[in-house]
């Protein structure tokens, strides 16, 4: 465990781990790292954005390339987990959604496989990316782009956004104010009412980014903290193992949980959202 030739200590290794690949616009000119970058606005985080990026394209690569070679015969491998996969989404927003729009099943579909790859990246173990990573000179790389609340506000300020356009495209903007404004007291409330739905419809993407990030982070940091006993050597190096071989069984878990949660909870809120009535 070292840092450009320097050992770490226990808390500079999980510092050092938590660390992100960072670029910011300092008055010296360009800054990287997160020395030169911490509580810069202009901070921008190029791990998350690489990885996620990059794990997007081969979510689209992949289902389009299942998508061009599909046959009506008996399915390959991956086409028939491609049509699993589109099936689940579909009977999911099937069940839940009662208004009629064509882009809540392709989104559910995108929303569930994109976080699945996302948080898929917290099983590689911790040290491999940064330490291929330092051999060509970056000091900081962070794999889980849902580990990063800029992340996972992303994700969920987009849906947030899609809630506020269809509840004014489907109710108008006149019906969309008398639910926040008439609801759940009558007119004569109206105040306290805004209040109260307002506090509940910006609840919604807080809820929905923190809870991702909140569950992918604690799993990225206990991950970081068993590798600091697998570093130690001896029982401290079994006990770590079998503590890793334990935590990556139940993190499998979590990944779709997480996943799964997040989709859902989108459909539902984009459901209430076409909600004329």
């Amino acid at each position: 465990m070292s840092e450009s030739g320097h050992e770490l200590t226990s808390s500079g290794y999980v510092q050092h781990h938590l660390g992100f690949l960072q670029v910011c616009q300092t008055e010296k000119g360009t800054e990287w790292g997160p020395a030169a970058c911490k509580g810069n606005f202009s901070t921008v985080n190029l791990d998350s954005i690489g990885f996620s990026v990059g794990l997007g394209l081969i979510f689209l690569i992949l289902f389009r390339r299942a998508a061009k070679k599909a046959t009506s015969g008996i399915p390959g491998k991956w086409q028939a987990f491609c049509e699993i996969m589109i099936e689940f989404a579909d009977n999911s927003v099937k069940d839940i959604f009662h208004g009629n729009n064509p882009l809540i099943a392709p989104l559910a579909l995108t929303i569930f496989v994109w976080i699945i790859l996302m948080n898929t990246m917290d099983i590689i173990p911790v040290d491999l990316l940064p330490w291929l990573a330092a051999g060509v000179g970056v000091e900081h790389l962070r794999a889980v782009p849902t580990a990063d609340p800029n992340i996972t506000f992303g994700l969920s300020i987009s849906v947030f956004l899609l809630i506020i356009f269809y509840s004014i495209k489907i109710k108008g903007p006149v019906g969309f104010f008398k639910e926040l404004a008439f609801k759940p007291f009558g007119p004569w409330m109206m105040p306290f009412n805004l209040i109260l739905e307002g506090v509940s419809l910006i609840a919604k993407p807080v809820s929905l980014a923190l809870r991702l990030f909140g569950n992918l982070y604690a799993g990225e940091l206990l991950f970081i903290l068993i590798a600091l006993l697998l570093n130690t050597g001896g029982f401290g190096a079994i006990g770590g193992g079998i503590a890793q071989l334990a935590w990556s069984i139940f993190h499998l878990l979590v990944i779709p949980l997480q996943a799964f949660i997040f989709m859902m909870l989108t459909i539902v809120y984009l459901s209430m959202a076409h909600e004329d009535h």
